[in-house]
């Protein structure tokens, strides 16, 4: 215990032979904040998560499918808060682009998501009818893609399932901005479930997609 008065005749605290390296040292108290503040500052930041989002919540999947650099992927199709999210996945982590893939894992994926009964039975229903749609007649398929138009705030937009490489299908948004037109989205799409079974159904209408 430190003692009110030191040999020197003071207070204990109030010498600064006697009170350093104690709990009066006031110098004491100083360094400690500045090691403390020092190791904040070098403290490293959390590093942020590398690549895109992380879902761990029910979903339907197809794949693996391989992208033009080689690199694979799956497609997933995932009921998140605000609609029906459709991505590639990769190593666990959603991709930063519109989905694409062959026509035949877009059905098998519409048939995992009735299958585990993802989303209420009318968007189911109305997903697999798109799917079998017949083609209209030749003259009447007026553009090569599928599209339900809709809105994004003030400006238009259209849900697409157009042709990609290869015989694939892309699945993404356009968006139209004034004096500029029609501007792909490169990015995962999330829009209601009826968005993406009208673009379903006007992209057999046109012939896109076989009917079996």
């Amino acid at each position: 215990m430190t003692s009110l008065f030191c040999r020197h005749n003071r207070f204990t605290v109030d010498c600064p032979i006697c009170s350093k390296g104690t709990v009066l040292d006031p110098g004491r108290a100083r360094h400690a904040r500045g090691a403390r503040t020092a190791a904040r500052r070098s403290a490293p930041a959390a590093a942020p998560a590398a690549g895109g989002a992380r879902y761990r919540g029910p979903f339907a999947a197809t794949g693996p499918l391989e992208d033009d650099e080689g690199r694979t992927y799956e497609v997933r199709l995932e009921k998140v808060p605000g609609g029906v999210r459709l991505g590639e996945w990769a190593g666990g982590e959603l991709r930063r682009r519109a989905p694409v893939l062959g026509e035949g894992d877009l059905r098998a994926l519409v048939a995992a998501a009735c299958e585990r009964e993802l989303l209420p039975a009318r968007d189911r229903d109305a997903l697999a009818e798109a799917l079998s749609a017949e083609a209209a007649p030749a003259g009447e398929q007026a553009r090569p893609y599928g599209a339900s138009p809709g809105r994004a705030g003030e400006l238009r937009d259209e849900l697409r399932v157009e042709p990609a490489d290869d015989g694939r299908l892309r699945v993404a948004r356009w968006v139209r901005r004034p004096g500029v037109g029609f501007e792909l989205v490169d990015a995962p799409v999330m829009l209601p479930a009826r968005r993406y079974a009208e673009a379903l159904r006007d992209a057999a209408r046109g012939g896109l997609l076989s009917g079996a």
